[in-house]
């Protein structure tokens, strides 16, 4: 992967694949729990799961993210079997009605391997295969593409935001690539909110082409993060706009994929950003010089 904005084929579960680089992508979040952050409780069944994801889909999300354990600060903990209780039927549902591009949340294996079995296409494991590692071996097995997320969480941080990210996601490619992973079936996301301070995530943002040096796409999850609310003091439901900023912005550095609540307001800061991508690609392809951030 030369630059950030080169055709990048993302292959993923059950054949398919995802072209990223030259547009950005929407990843939609669909959280099927009573206590996330921002939404909790409003899609906690399947039928509201699915019509909430069948939503997205119509407002252009690319990729239907199915969580079933929140993951904001002092959540309670879930069982595997709450959790698979959760996201299988809404997995299954949309394999069914759907050819849509499905994603499950989880850091377990075994939950994991069974949405994959009920037709999910991409694994995002939010502990960066360092909580089960035995995921990345269910990754391999079944082709599943793989998000793997950087967290500050339960460890002691380089101070360093940009040294950190290399310092912790070096440590999970080397369990992805052990396992068998191919790079080509992996995506990589920063973590914005996991363990980091608003200073460490505007910080992080600001140097976030430095993480071009990984050589893969990377994902950007800013959704309605507190670092947001601190930025323009508005609560959870009430940052769309700011995150929207956050994805013009992250796009303009080379992000490839954009977790988001909105999927509409998401996707015309995207518009807007690709617009000047393309504008940018043509006068350096016509000056023979390299795409930079």
């Amino acid at each position: 992967m030369d630059n950030a904005f080169d055709p990048f084929e993302w292959k993923l579960a059950h054949g398919r694949k995802l072209t990223l680089g030259p547009a950005g992508l929407l990843m939609a979040i669909i959280n099927v729990t009573p206590d996330s952050f921002s939404d909790g409780g409003a899609y906690d069944d399947t039928e509201a799961a699915v019509s909430q994801a069948l939503h997205c889909l119509d407002q252009g999300a690319a990729i239907l993210d199915i969580g079933g354990e929140s993951t904001r600060p002092g959540a309670a903990p879930v069982t595997a079997a709450e959790e698979q209780a959760r996201v299988l039927p809404v997995i299954a549902a949309l394999a069914e009605r759907t050819d849509a591009i499905v994603s499950v949340d989880t850091y377990r294996a075994e939950t994991a391997r069974l949405a994959v079995a009920a037709g999910a296409h991409i694994i995002n494991d939010v502990h960066g295969l360092q909580r089960e590692p035995d995921l990345a071996n269910v990754a391999a097995a079944t082709g599943a593409g793989l998000c793997i997320m950087h967290t500050g969480r339960d460890r002691e941080k380089l101070t360093d935001v940009v040294r950190d990210q290399y310092h912790f996601l070096e440590r999970s490619l080397e369990i992805a690539a052990a396992a068998g992973v191919a790079r080509d079936r992996i995506v990589l996301d920063p973590g914005f909110g996991f363990a980091k301070d608003t200073d460490e995530n505007v910080e992080l943002m600001t140097r976030f082409s430095e993480l071009r040096g990984f050589g893969l796409p990377l994902l950007a999850g800013t959704s309605r993060k507190r670092f947001i609310g601190a930025i323009t003091g508005r609560d959870a439901p009430e940052r769309d706009v700011g995150t929207a900023a956050t994805t013009a912005l992250l796009r303009m550095a080379g992000a490839a994929v954009f977790r988001v609540h909105d999927v509409a307001i998401n996707r015309d800061a995207l518009l807007v950003a690709d617009a000047m991508v393309a504008i940018r690609r043509r006068a350096q392809e016509k000056n023979g010089t390299e795409n930079q951030p």
